[in-house]
């Protein structure tokens, strides 16, 4: 998974090391110094601040002491309870933290051979959809001898200091740390996609249906490796920080630990009693100030479990800022939550494996509306088809589609401190089965995302088979920024960006001829078909035009099928008919149904037809049982559908 992991600011880690060896001395990192540089990007500043290394912090100064847990970690002062709870959800999962620790025992301080410590450590993060390799020295901002931000609650484990140092330095400086955002370290640390979860839109906490749903899903995603977390929104901000009566604290990320079922009762009664009850584990970042309500530490409630379990439960008396409460609670208190999921995309695996298509792409002004691709959202539908667009296609009858869009930040140097991020979100339209070009007016709403200032944008859906146009977009037309966008399915989606706004003209078309009229056809429905007093009907319909053919696929027993079914043509020879044919699907040989000829003539108002089913060649207008209802829209301008 690592081999192609790209080292940070051209900053190669083996070499860099075998030099400090060769010179025998230890690291300094020229690219995040230590100095106020690395600290601020404002004016706010402090005199008393001094870079020191651990070995000058501590005696025997250690990655981890006692392995690594989530308890480990305490936030500094700074506001990033985010950043600290995020990596409290990595901290226990050991398939994760190993991946962005790479190597961790060849980092681990020596004491046995002291001449191989370098002062030098390497992080991975997953950066805008690729690995980085992040290199930094040891040297730590402390006042008084005691680390300034984040820092283990064993002196001498700097494992979270550490890890906190090289994201600092990826984001900028120190400062650009406060006021984060939780999604964005749990992506950067294993890869996955976020789905955030409003819990007071759906009302959770009172509609015990969608709570249990929703309890299954997150224990899914726990189960199967992923991080959670859970905050509680500030409205204001002197709201921020204020711990409620409950001992909650608003606008505080807290990292979901552990997600279980606990069965309640005493001795083997326990377990001949179906009773169990939905339960989450969190963690406070500041590794202390705890939910004092019902299941708290030291709350009444454990009595009801008995002692084995709460033992595999480990629960603990004392305020280290871990806790458990029941899911219903935390719907009631919290008002956000957020999934971290960690897509499998391995064959080898026992679980769900997903396809991902992966794109780079970039909202770019071009003073040409045909090349232009800042067009902003559907709401300025002069430009709004002037956004990069991605075909991709649902290949089973219904799937479900994963999509997210990432916009890269704009942050160019220390200096600018945090990037303020657009406002971007996707529309998704179902289009014609052979759609190759792209669109250019409105067509059927399969989908679409919220619009909002994140640095990503997640969205879960139903599908039905067919083909797909996805729209990216910034909320404003005329801004411009990278993106990345990825797009799950269950069978490979054949994603591909649209590039041509027509076909191209090639030295062959004054041979043969180039487009003179674009067609759409949209088949939407038969009645009345022809059916057999001992067979089902089992129609298809099937487009025909200049040798390209769009064919829907099988109604079952259905006289009357509804097949919406689109097609779209570029005709070099307009005066030649569109042909639409039904059949029926038998096992040795299919059966005609019937067919219609459309002129599809551009100077046609009419658009909708019901029209009767005729023979093939017979010259009788109406003699087969059966109408079909369907859509023609045609155009000279070959760049208006």
């Amino acid at each position: 998974m690592f081999s192609s992991v790209k080292p940070y600011e051209n900053q190669k880690y083996w070499a860099l090391k075998k030099d400090c060896l060769k010179r025998k001395v230890l690291f300094e990192d020229p690219t995040f110094p230590a100095n106020d540089e690395s600290l601020y990007y404002s004016g706010t500043q402090r005199q008393d601040v001094q870079w020191r290394r651990p070995k000058d912090i501590c005696e025997n100064p250690r990655l981890f002491v006692d392995g690594i847990s989530s308890h480990d970690l305490h936030q500094g002062q700074v506001g990033n309870c985010w950043f600290v709870a995020a990596c409290s959800a990595l901290a226990s999962r050991d398939s994760l933290w190993q991946k962005v620790i790479p190597n961790w025992k060849e980092q681990e301080w020596n004491p046995d051979d002291p001449a191989s410590y370098t002062g030098m450590f390497h992080f991975h993060f997953w950066r805008f959809g690729e690995w980085v390799d992040v290199v930094i020295d040891d040297r730590l901002p402390t006042i008084y001898n005691q680390l300034i931000y984040c820092h283990s609650n064993v002196k001498n484990e700097f494992w979270c200091a550490l890890i906190e140092k090289a994201y600092a330095k990826l984001i900028g400086c120190y400062e650009a740390l406060d006021g984060g955002n939780t999604a964005d370290a749990l992506v950067d640390f294993t890869g996955g996609i976020t789905e955030p979860i409003d819990l007071t839109i759906e009302d959770y906490a009172n509609d015990e249906t969608l709570r249990n749903q929703l309890f299954e899903r997150v224990l899914k995603v726990h189960s199967r490796g992923g991080l959670i977390s859970a905050s509680i929104k500030a409205m204001t901000e002197s709201d921020m920080e204020t711990r409620l009566d409950c001992g909650l604290v608003k606008g505080h990320a807290y990292a979901i630990t552990d997600v279980r079922k606990i069965r309640l009762g005493h001795g083997l009664m326990a377990y001949f009693k179906s009773e169990k009850l939905d339960m989450i584990r969190l963690r406070n970042p500041w590794g202390e100030k705890e939910w004092n309500g019902p299941w708290s530490d030291t709350s009444e409630e454990w009595q009801k479990v008995s002692k084995s379990e709460r033992e595999k439960l480990g629960v603990t008396v004392k305020d280290d800022g871990e806790f458990w409460m029941t899911f219903e609670d935390l719907c009631r208190y919290f008002t956000d939550l957020i999934k971290c999921l960690v897509i499998n995309t391995s064959y080898l695996s026992i679980h769900k494996t997903w396809e991902e298509a992966k794109i780079k792409g970039e909202w770019k002004y071009h003073e040409n509306p045909l090349k232009n691709r800042t067009g902003g959202c559907i709401n300025h539908k002069e430009t709004f088809f002037q956004n990069p667009q991605y075909a991709f296609n649902v290949k089973k009858p219904g799937d479900e589609v994963l999509v997210c869009l990432q916009q890269k930040t704009r942050r160019t140097t220390r200096r600018q401190g945090k990037a303020e991020n657009l406002a971007i979100g996707f529309d998704i339209y179902k289009v014609e089965s052979n759609r190759k070009y792209r669109m250019h007016t409105i067509q059927e709403k399969a989908a679409g995302s919220i619009y909002i200032n994140s640095r990503s944008v997640f969205l879960r859906t139903e599908q039905k088979e067919g083909r797909y146009i996805i729209i990216p977009t910034t909320f404003e037309p005329g801004q411009t920024c990278e993106f990345l966008l990825r797009i799950f399915t269950d069978v490979r989606a054949s994603c591909q960006e649209l590039l041509l706004d027509q076909p191209r003209h090639w030295w062959w078309n004054r041979i043969f001829g180039y487009p003179q009229v674009v067609s759409q056809i949209h088949i939407i429905k038969a009645e009345g078909l022809r059916d057999s007093p001992s067979e089902e009907t089992n129609s298809y319909v099937i487009i025909k035009c200049e040798g390209e053919t769009v064919q829907s696929d099988v109604h079952k027993g259905n006289s009357t099928p509804e097949y919406d079914v689109k097609g779209i043509f570029y005709r070099k020879k307009p005066e030649q008919p569109i042909i639409v044919q039904i059949w029926n699907h038998k096992f040795f040989l299919d059966q005609f149904l019937g067919q219609v000829a459309l002129k599809g003539d551009p100077d046609d108002l009419q658009t909708s037809h019901a029209l009767h089913l005729q023979d093939r060649g017979s010259g009788n207008s109406n003699d087969l049982p059966g109408t079909i209802s369907l859509q023609v829209y045609s155009s000279s301008n070959l760049s208006h559908i």
